[in-house]
């Protein structure tokens, strides 16, 4: 028989071994082949190599959620000792209060930055959210989880996503087929984003009763959007007049959210970003709020990090040489070959001279 001993530090005995060493007991109870002996701030295991094993890991868990949350009960003990280590991972994360939603698959979608955790708090306390960033930082994902979310807690009655319908850079031409089968492609990212976090057959009817509306910005005019959460995405792409368009749809009982990344503007060059404009405008207005997001805030592929801050560190090259070009002063008019000319219109060379032998032409008058 094999014996590990472990103590506790930092640990309130009371809050993590329960009254009268209850959990304790109650993991004991669960491996009748060891012996399991609490004795101040030492317990003490005793049994085969795999059962000892098995009994760390489950103490190593509850210590680690005692540590986020200050207390363990009978039920948390439970959970961790009917779990393999993937669901006790997943149990721990379940207890969370910045647990967001529950995947279609069963899995935890919480923030996973700071900037994240900011963007979620902003949501809770105000009802229009910008979240500006580059790829790959969760903007998307994590504001559907949160429209999802309200939906499912019955906080709105349906979800309305839309999306500026701008090609990246390439004609695309003419797409065969009405006009969701048109947009879809546009749309693509949504439809991902929603597939993870709901059933194929809950996602299927929402959509058919309108519960869930993804459409293109085009189709917002008009409209009052009320009891929605409502998400704009890909913010840059639209012009002052479709953003200042869009914000006025804003319902009284409506959340929304604006997401966008000011580094990829796929507009005409002599086209403004409406998005660019509108946090001009409304950066001071209270009851908005702004989330920044940043390279540190990449959660996909370790090279969308890198690759993110290589533009930027370019970005920021060439607006240094663009702020120190020398600026081209005026230089008169000079015919080649000659000296320059005097800015008055009477003598640039394409003027007529008086002695160019021209008669003026005479005028015709009326005889009266």
């Amino acid at each position: 028989m094999v014996e590990k001993i472990i103590t506790l530090e930092n640990v309130s005995l009371v809050d993590f071994l329960g009254t009268d060493n209850q959990n304790i007991r109650q993991l004991a109870a669960a491996f009748p082949g060891s012996k399991i002996i609490s004795r101040g701030n030492e317990i003490k295991i005793q049994g085969q190599t795999a059962i000892i094993q098995r009994i760390n890991d489950i103490l190593s868990a509850l210590l680690e959620h005692y540590h986020e949350y200050g207390l363990v009960n009978d039920k948390t003990v439970s959970q961790y000792i009917g779990a393999s280590d993937e669901e006790r991972e997943e149990a721990r994360l379940a207890a969370s209060p910045d647990v967001i939603l529950f995947g279609a698959k069963g899995g935890v979608i919480k923030a996973r930055t700071a900037n994240q955790q900011r963007l979620v708090d902003a949501v809770m306390k105000n009802d229009l959210v910008f979240a500006l960033g580059p790829a790959g930082t969760g903007k998307t994902y994590i504001s559907v989880a949160l429209a999802v979310r309200a939906l499912k807690n019955k906080e709105v009655k349906k979800i309305i996503i839309s999306r500026p319908v701008v090609e990246a850079g390439e004609s695309l031409g003419f797409l065969p087929g009405d006009m969701k089968e048109k947009v879809d492609p546009y749309l693509r990212p949504i439809y991902d984003a929603l597939e993870d976090m709901l059933p194929p057959e809950k996602f299927k009817f929402y959509l058919e009763n309108k519960t869930i509306e993804i459409a293109p910005l085009a189709y917002m005019r008009g409209r009052t959007l009320n009891h929605a959460f409502v998400l704009l995405d890909e913010a840059q792409n639209t012009t002052p007049s479709q953003l200042k368009m869009f914000l006025t749809r804003m319902g009284p009982s409506a959340k929304v959210m604006v997401n966008g990344d000011r580094s990829q503007i796929d507009l005409p060059t002599k086209q403004k970003s409406g998005l660019n404009q509108a946090l001009d405008i409304l950066r001071g207005v209270n009851g908005i709020g702004f989330v920044e997001m940043n390279s540190e805030d990449v959660v996909r592929h370790r090279l969308v990090k890198q690759i993110v801050q290589a533009y930027d560190r370019f970005d920021t090259e060439q607006q240094k040489e663009q702020a120190n070009r020398p600026v081209r002063e005026y230089q008169p008019y000079r015919r080649p070959g000659g000296p320059a000319q005097p800015t008055d219109p009477g003598k640039h060379p394409d003027a007529r001279r008086e002695d160019d032998g021209m008669q003026e032409l005479p005028v015709n008058q009326e005889q009266v």
